[in-house]
């Protein structure tokens, strides 16, 4: 038995790393959208000096932070290294229709995806979602396939998001009302190779009445043209970082109170009425920006979902 567990030295080689978990380094490019992972802010790098990335919101509000630091990169904590070309403002060709080159546009109405404009490769628009928009191309003729959320207001979210990629794609997005209704849903739209449906589920976590019917439709008839994927948060509103809404962390709801309202109540918002919750909601997704904002555990759901709906065909 030739492994002997104490003949090495055990100071020799890169003992100190081991079992720490190395952070990417990325080049820095202008218009790159980062996150600073503890104030929460989120921009596009519009600027390098003195050792400051800085960083422009939606609102056209800078603010700078330390190169050395680490940022948040599509959900992914990376470094910073030497950027390839120059990212200052005097960098950008001068402003068009729609805002500064560089920027995040201000002008985006609500509920619509914000671009931001990338001169490092040619002046490329990039949407909320983090993808390199197609500026030239109009949306395409709805595919077949369809992605369906449970409601109105993960529908609502996916769109601010997501929508730009989902119009290009010719991806159509479909309410249920309720996981519940998912099974006759299916009946109806009888699901094929050429007619995929891919689904997100709130509250997809073991032992939870959603993974019981997410369970029973992967079984089912439909289950081989049926993809079921969801997050682990009681509700979609949680999936919004909670400093967006000047929140630590999302508050726990007892169970004997409807969880909207429960959060409501402890936001110190109205609540009494549907019309206070649904005001609530688009308080929430208000902040919303890009998806920097959302957690990670529904960016990967969303895009796998994206990813199902459209794989060519073989």
């Amino acid at each position: 038995m030739d492994d002997d567990r104490y003949g090495s030295d055990v100071l020799s080689g890169d003992w100190r790393s081991k079992g720490v978990k190395k952070v990417r380094q990325v080049p820095l490019e202008r218009g790159m959208v980062l996150e600073d992972p503890d104030s929460g802010w989120a921009g596009a790098v519009v600027g390098l000096e003195a050792g400051n990335v800085a960083l422009e919101d939606w609102k056209g509000r800078t603010r700078s932070f330390p190169f050395v630091g680490q940022f948040l990169l599509e959900g992914e904590l990376v470094t910073l290294g030497r950027p390839s070309s120059p990212v200052g403002r005097s960098a950008a060709a001068p402003a068009g229709r729609g805002g500064a080159v560089g920027s995040v546009h201000a002008d985006w109405r609500d509920g619509a995806a914000p671009a931001v404009r990338q001169t490092a490769d040619g002046g490329r628009l990039r949407t909320a979602s983090g993808s390199f928009a197609v500026e030239s191309q109009r949306a395409r003729v709805a595919l077949p396939s369809r992605i369906m959320v449970e409601g109105k207001h993960d529908a609502e979210l996916v769109e601010k998001v997501w929508g730009a990629d989902l119009r290009v794609e010719g991806v159509v997005v479909e309410e249920l009302s309720g996981v519940d209704n998912l099974a006759s849903v299916l009946d109806d739209f009888r699901p094929s190779r050429d007619r995929r449906v891919g689904v997100l589920v709130d509250h997809l976590v073991p032992g939870s009445k959603e993974s019981r019917f997410a369970d029973a439709v992967m079984r089912g008839k439909w289950g081989a043209h049926v993809l079921v994927v969801g997050h682990p948060f009681v509700d979609v509103w949680q999936s919004v970082k909670p400093a967006r809404v000047g929140l630590r962390e999302w508050p726990t709801i007892p169970r004997s109170i409807e969880w909207k309202q429960g959060i409501c109540q402890a936001l110190g918002w109205p609540h009494a009425e549907q019309a206070d919750i649904a005001r609530a909601w688009q308080r929430i997704l208000g902040q919303v920006r890009t998806f920097a904002d959302l957690e990670p555990q529904l960016l990967g759901r969303v895009e796998e979902l994206i990813d199902f709906v459209t794989e060519p065909k073989a």
